[in-house]
């Protein structure tokens, strides 16, 4: 196994750590030399330079590319992947950049007959694999409720940081980290009634600002959801079964309410660490893509039908 990092910011900073806790041997490929410079300070690894084209011979022999890009580049580094014949990518959320170019990467990767899947790092928490486990317990999922509210005022400051495509985008971008958590634990929707306001509330996200929802899952579960980004809130997402209540509030930690009982408590035999030591859910994410474990992940095909028949009618894009 032969492995590779495409980008040198934040994200590949972060996986990088933890393929040296994994004690793999990786290359790194970048663009330009400020990011490569900071990546080395984090990592003391070198990376190269100059983008994936004029790198691309150090893609021979690599097996398995962890695509961490910008995301306005996610799409045309994914295309130079898969024309260099690489089979198995570990594509950084939302996949793309704009909602319209999934289909295209989706039709590539079929036809090269691909491993492409995303990396919605919240389905390796340590909080989320227990609650899967509790949730089988007690039976499956009956309901479940979620909020993805923004903080749009705190965007507004840093967002002379951030390009057009993320901002335009930031429903696609952001949001689907806790509506995909959501969809993992409950099912995804089989129907689904969507509301959307606020066009042109917010300059860099002309498209909406206030959302709201209900539908019924593909486990036959009832879902609701609410999100408006003029207004105090968080990412919260609550799992019902006919004997207990699970709560993330913050997504990474577990809470749990009892049947017949108002206490709310935190699950206390979760073993935190690894999501202490690295970006969470960001060690078992990578284990799993390394050693083509992928049933936890959602793959290209399924982010492509989900971006094209529920995330544009929830977002209103």
């Amino acid at each position: 196994m032969k492995i590779a990092i495409i980008g040198t910011g934040l994200m590949a900073i972060e996986y990088a750590k933890v393929l040296k806790g994994l004690n793999e041997s990786f290359i790194v490929i970048g663009r330009g030399e400020k990011n490569a410079s900071a990546f080395y300070e984090a990592t003391q690894i070198k990376a190269f330079t100059g983008g994936l084209a004029s790198n691309i011979k150090q893609l021979d022999n690599v097996t398995h590319v962890i695509n961490a890009v910008g995301i306005e580049s996610l799409k045309d580094v994914t295309i130079e992947l898969l024309n260099s014949n690489i089979e198995n990518i570990l594509l950084e959320k939302p996949g793309v950049a704009y909602p319209n170019e999934i289909n295209e990467i989706a039709e590539l990767a079929n036809r090269k007959k691909a491993n492409i899947v995303l990396a919605y790092n919240r389905r390796f928490y340590q909080s989320t694999i227990k609650a899967k486990e509790l949730i089988e317990q007690d039976g499956g999922v009956v309901a479940f409720n979620f909020e993805f509210t923004e903080w749009a005022h705190q965007i507004e400051t840093i967002k002379h940081l951030k390009t057009r495509a993320e901002l335009e985008n930031w429903f696609l971008g952001n949001s689907t980290h806790v509506i995909d958590l959501a969809f993992y634990l409950g099912g995804t929707p089989k129907e689904l009634n969507c509301y959307v306001a606020g066009k042109d509330k917010i300059e860099w996200h002309p498209a909406s600002s206030s959302f709201s929802g209900s539908g019924v899952s593909d486990r036959d579960a009832l879902f609701s959801y609410s999100a408006h980004w003029q207004t105090p809130g968080r990412f919260v997402l609550e799992v019902l079964t006919t004997k207990n209540r699970y709560i993330f509030k913050p997504l990474e930690k577990l809470q749990v309410q009892k049947l017949g009982t108002v206490a709310v408590n935190f699950c206390e035999d979760i073993d935190y660490r690894l999501d202490e030591v690295y970006k969470p859910g960001f060690y078992l994410q990578t284990k799993a893509f390394l050693v083509n474990d992928l049933n936890s992940f959602v793959s290209l095909d399924e982010q492509a039908k989900l971006i094209n028949g529920v995330y544009k009618q929830m977002s209103g894009y």
